[in-house]
């Protein structure tokens, strides 16, 4: 937490980190410490209190709303990268009736940054993948925060060849701050990798949904994301660059990552206007990490919906749509 958050959590009564809310949620953070303390007591005591808190959890809720209904695109980031926030395990948990996972890209390693496996939705065959970041510092390591290597990509390159053997749909699930960017994965071919998946998704013949459910970075992200269907988290973001990257550059302070995130209109809605994503799927209030059953549940039903409009396509059109689909991404006119 910076200073400025620092600053504004002591306004509020509590200067000590929250992982469950981010800075511009201390308003909300304060009220629910209240409900928190008031239901301990009543749990305590002969007091009846239950209508002062239900008062303050529409108190809460009111606040919530009217925050999250006027957050600007640096703060929307801030939500997709939330430590809480639902990776692509919890909802292959919540969603998928079966899950057979597979390892290694069978020429170099495993990549934990990007799970692959058979799975049943609805009774619906298909085959998944998806970036993972990992929770606490164990896992995050072992994850690498959720940036795949070049043998990540070459498992995805695995997992899309065999839904086009067996002639299955392919769901994929966008979650990173983009691709490892060490010396290792450059040596191994990184770029490579990333440019063999997009080749290789442009050709499937096979129906293919993406789903933004977190952030999506850069070619980390596309390379899993050529679908036929683009879906996004209402509290997502899709770019090709981090806002502190983009301000590095382009302000040359990364400071200024607030102003970098605005400009290159990252987020759902945006992009949804400007055509590149097909379904903006909706989030519970407060974000998917506050209900992740209701979350889930409202993914599965636009997954499913995306599957059913792509049914009436035929095979031998899916390649020549998708191709149209991105190749149009950037096109514009002056008037």
């Amino acid at each position: 937490m910076d200073g400025e958050s620092i600053n504004k959590a002591t306004e509020y009564g509590d200067a000590r980190p929250n992982l469950d809310f981010v800075d511009f949620e201390l308003p909300i953070m304060d009220l629910e410490a209240k409900i928190e303390e008031l239901c301990l007591v009543e749990g305590n005591s002969d007091l009846a209190l239950a209508s002062e808190i239900d008062n303050l959890r529409k108190k809460s809720d009111d606040l919530t709303r009217e925050i999250f209904s006027s957050m600007n695109s640096w703060q929307i980031s801030k939500i997709a990268r939330h430590p809480k926030r639902p990776y692509s395990m919890d909802y292959v948990k919540l969603i998928f009736e079966e899950f057979v996972e597979f390892h290694g890209d069978r020429a170099f390693a495993e990549d934990s940054a990007i799970i692959c496996g058979l799975g049943t939705i609805e009774s619906r065959n298909l085959v998944f993948i998806g970036h993972q970041k990992g929770r606490g510092t164990k896992e995050n390591l072992a994850r690498n925060f959720g940036m795949p290597k070049p043998e990540g990509y070459r498992k995805a390159l695995r997992a899309m060849r065999m839904a086009e053997q067996f002639k299955l749909p392919l769901l994929t699930f966008i979650d990173t701050p983009g691709a490892y960017p060490g010396i290792g994965a450059e040596e191994r071919g990184q770029s490579e990798a990333i440019a063999t998946n997009l080749r290789t998704m442009s050709s499937l013949r096979v129906p293919i949904v993406s789903v933004v459910i977190g952030e999506g970075g850069s070619g980390g992200a596309l390379a899993i994301g050529m679908g036929d269907k683009i879906l996004m988290k209402q509290y997502s973001t899709y770019s090709v660059i981090s806002p502190e990257g983009c301000a590095s550059i382009l302000w040359k302070s990364a400071t200024a990552a607030s102003d970098a995130a605005k400009a290159m209109h990252i987020t759902a809605d945006h992009l949804f206007k400007l055509g590149i994503v097909d379904t903006i799927v909706e989030e519970p209030l407060g974000g998917s990490h506050r209900n992740v059953e209701v979350s889930a549940e409202n993914l599965k039903k636009a997954i499913l919906s995306a599957f059913d409009e792509l049914r009436s396509v035929e095979k031998k059109d899916l390649i020549d749509r998708r191709r149209k689909k991105f190749s149009a991404i950037g096109e514009f006119s002056e008037d």
